[in-house]
């Protein structure tokens, strides 16, 4: 008779940037590791997102031996922000990247097999633990990493719900138009406040477009997908032509602080409610975090104690985004005032390295510098009647 089976070194529910990342992570700290990579999804499968890919997310890969991701795809070199009448356009200090789920998240799905993982399809409906090791799927694990997105499942067995701003948005596909070619194009709404529309240009003919708004106190429940089309079309007129692939999803947003408790169960990206608060941009956070828990497993397993993993990827986490969390947390809620956007739009077209701390912001590390807090201070001075 058999005896039970050794326990994997790491099992990630969810195969998403957080994921694969994950699993990367660990691999790459020891190939060695057995890791098992469970989604309820084949690959490729479309995600709704703005499908924007930070330069910050490839250096986090590439730390991690992973490269070519971006391999075929344009990169974009522009961006516009603009609210009513105010508005700055400027080449980015750093060219991102407009690359579709689809295409980005089955890439690290497969250098994630390549390097060693083993990945299959699972619909997981909770985490258990019955001793020492948590068990997922019927698989015992010496870590979990919950990467299973913003309804995670890993989440609600093991910490529960927490309160958490959200936000909702709608994607969709269009012909690029020629103003948008080779830009991205962010209009900040008034229906709502936050709340902006977006054009991405992908670089083959289709841009990425958007609506998505804050939910916070919103008394009559979500907008509806008609409020969120009418509101796009209004702020970027034409942007609903000829569209397709419209999908509407929720945004976990950060906050100022971010937890992670002790133990061998750990949580990355949307799971863990790491969503720009400012943008809505996610994948850096989901990619960084990802690496870190699949190095924290290893780590943990090292040192022969699995309960040791949720410290150390606490401690990493934190290091790497704890300040700037906080900054992006109090931008967003000061962009929840129409005069100070105003003001830090018209503090980025005045001056070039004021514009790129901002974008450095909504990006992945960036903090509110003293720059771009004396260009809003001058611009709510300049606008005072």
């Amino acid at each position: 008779m058999s005896g039970p089976r050794d326990p994997w070194d790491l099992v990630v529910v969810g195969a998403g940037p957080a994921g694969s990342a994950a699993a990367l992570g660990a691999l790459a700290a020891d190939p060695d590791a057995r890791v098992l990579l469970l989604d309820r999804a084949d690959f490729p499968r479309d995600k709704v997102c703005g499908d924007g890919i930070a330069p910050h997310v490839f250096e986090a890969l590439a730390g991690a031996g992973v490269t070519g991701v971006a391999d075929g795809w344009t990169p974009m070199r522009r961006l516009e922000l603009a609210l009513g009448a105010a508005s700055v356009s400027r080449p980015l200090s750093r060219p991102v990247w407009v690359i579709p789920r689809e295409v980005f998240d089955a890439r690290l799905v497969e250098r994630a097999v390549a390097a060693g993982a083993v990945l299959r399809r699972e619909k997981v409906d909770a985490v258990t633990r019955t001793g020492a090791s948590p068990e997922v799927a019927g698989e015992r694990a010496r870590v979990v990493v919950g990467a299973d997105g913003a309804h995670s499942v890993v989440r609600r067995s093991v910490h529960g719900e927490r309160p958490q701003r959200r936000a909702l948005a709608l994607r969709g596909y269009v012909p690029t138009r020629p103003e948008w070619a080779g830009s991205q194009v962010i209009r900040y709404g008034e229906r709502r406040q936050p709340s902006y529309a977006w054009a991405f240009d992908r670089g083959d003919g289709l841009t990425n477009v958007g609506y998505g708004e804050l939910l916070d106190n919103e008394r009559d429940g979500p907008p509806t997908r008609a409020v969120m089309l009418t509101e796009l079309d209004r702020l970027l007129p034409g942007s609903t032509d000829d569209g397709r692939q419209w999908r509407a999803h929720h945004l976990p947003l950060s906050g100022w602080t971010w937890r992670q408790p002790d133990g061998p169960v750990l949580l990355a990206g949307d799971a863990s409610g790491l969503v720009n608060p400012m943008t809505g941009e996610g994948i850096y956070y989901a990619v960084a975090t990802g690496l870190a828990a699949g190095r924290a497993a290893v780590t943990a397993r090292r040192e022969g104690d699995a309960t040791r993993a949720g410290a150390a990827y606490r401690r990493d986490v934190r290091r790497l985004l704890a300040t700037h969390l906080r900054h992006t947390a109090t931008a967003a809620r000061l962009s929840g005032v129409p005069r100070l956007v105003v003001a830090g739009i018209e503090a980025a077209r005045r001056d070039p390295h004021a514009f790129d701390d901002l974008v450095e912001l909504g990006l992945g590390r960036g903090r509110i510098t003293p720059r771009l807090a004396g260009g809003l201070l001058a611009g709510l001075a300049n606008r005072r009647p």
